[in-house]
């Protein structure tokens, strides 16, 4: 996870906090008259309240789970606009990643117990598991078409069910960067849950984010979170249970069926683009997920530069454009790699 630290000082900073998309949510706003600061946080605060009941996952009530239910009976179903176009992207970035992000598996997350607003042990059915893998869902299942009276979507896979949470929250982070743009507002930082994008300055200073030690409260590491870029964590600390001492964690391995043990933490950076946000939330499951013989290999494929990984043992490997932002926390140890 990734969290803004806190500045002294007295500059004129507007803060609003809510609980959306099953996390915290921080909004602030430098430099912004307080009632103008106040309605474009509300208003920011609102299209995320949105997207949350439209890509709730077990929220039978939702967008999203309308259109599962759907492909359970083969059936076509109409979408919007903007669902039509996420589902795209989403597609595009499982494709290139190898099919490792994989919003297709909501079965698999379902099995394990992590569709849910609280997480406890459940009773792991490797029958269950092999089945679910064996139906091979992938998003080049999903069929969209466009017609001059609206869009259909269809899956020739059945078991094909979508789960975006690893694509939302850096979707929203983008719609907010965009609409403060467009009314002119310089100065933010907004952050979903530690996927974190920044807007400007915090007055003559860039941004200051921490990085979550994955094993102790606090930060590892912290950097500058520069004008345009967005920085997001896969972890297994938030989301898990433990099981007979195991630690299992809600980044499934869409290939094995069963969450992925290599790593503690992987920390993505993102440079300016309109799709930083989304980048952040969904670039860092594949590095996650991987072998360690092929991480390097994914990282050129996804287009990442600056990331940071945290090994089971708490090792570090750091890139090196990543390595010369990083300021370490003086418990970082002396495990740390600079990969070439």
């Amino acid at each position: 996870m990734v969290f803004a630290l806190s500045a002294c000082g007295r500059e004129p900073v507007y803060q609003s906090q809510s609980y959306v998309f099953g996390t915290l949510v921080d909004i602030t706003i430098y430099g912004e008259e307080k009632n103008r600061a106040a309605e474009l946080a509300s208003r920011i605060q609102q299209d995320f309240q949105r997207l949350h009941q439209k890509l709730h996952a077990w929220d039978e009530s939702s967008e999203l789970s309308r259109i599962n239910r759907a492909i359970a009976a083969g059936e076509s179903v109409n979408i919007d606009s903007e669902m039509a176009n996420i589902l795209e992207h989403a597609g595009k970035l499982s494709a290139v990643s190898n099919d490792l992000f994989n919003p297709a598996i909501g079965g698999l997350i379902q099995q394990w117990g992590f569709q849910r607003d609280s997480f406890s042990a459940v009773e792991i059915d490797p029958d269950a598991i092999k089945a679910l893998v064996a139906a091979n869902p992938r998003m080049e299942d999903i069929r969209i078409e466009r017609h001059d009276d609206g869009i259909t979507l269809s899956s020739r896979n059945p078991a094909v069910r979508l789960d975006l949470g690893g694509y939302a929250k850096g979707y929203a982070l983008d719609r907010a960067a965009a609409y403060l743009k467009s009314e002119q507002a310089k100065n933010a930082l907004i952050n979903i849950g530690g996927n974190i994008i920044a807007l400007g300055k915090h007055g003559e200073r860039p941004w200051h984010v921490g990085i979550q030690h994955p094993r102790k409260s606090g930060a590892i590491a912290s950097l500058d979170l520069e004008d345009g870029w967005a920085i997001g964590t896969s972890g297994d600390y938030q989301r898990y249970f433990e099981l007979d001492g195991t630690r299992y964690c809600h980044v499934l391995d869409p290939r094995s069926g069963y969450p992925a043990r290599h790593l503690q933490a992987v920390t993505v950076l993102l440079p300016p683009d309109a799709l930083a946000g989304t980048h952040s939330d969904a670039d860092s499951k594949p590095l996650f997920i991987t072998e360690p013989e092929n991480r390097k290999a994914m990282a050129q494929q996804l287009g990442l530069t600056h990331y940071m990984m945290i090994d089971r043992t708490g090792n570090i490997s750091v890139s090196a454009p990543m390595q010369k932002r990083l300021k370490w926390k003086t418990d970082a140890g002396t495990r740390i790699q600079t990969l070439p």
